[in-house]
């Protein structure tokens, strides 16, 4: 029985297997960059992609607080530039 419960406090479960490790399938934190994407149609941003990398996260509305707040951060880094 001693061996059991050294196995227990060694991290492992009573089936032998490790207790609080990631699982297999699990991957690393990214780390690259969130990016928003304005969709356009007829000279109208209709949609806002927010994306890290290539995986598309959600679609914000630009009529949002959010979208808006997005939208007016743009134009104003390109106004100075």
């Amino acid at each position: 029985m001693a061996e059991n419960e050294n196995a227990l406090e060694a991290g492992a479960n009573a089936s032998g297997e490790a207790t609080g490790a990631a699982p297999a399938t699990e991957q690393p934190p990214q780390t690259e960059e969130i990016t928003y994407h304005a969709v356009e149609k007829d000279g109208q941003v209709t949609a806002i992609w927010e994306m890290q990398g290539r995986k598309h996260l959600r679609t914000i509305d630009p009529r949002s607080r959010q979208g808006q707040e997005i939208l007016r951060l743009y134009t104003a880094e390109h106004e100075q530039q």
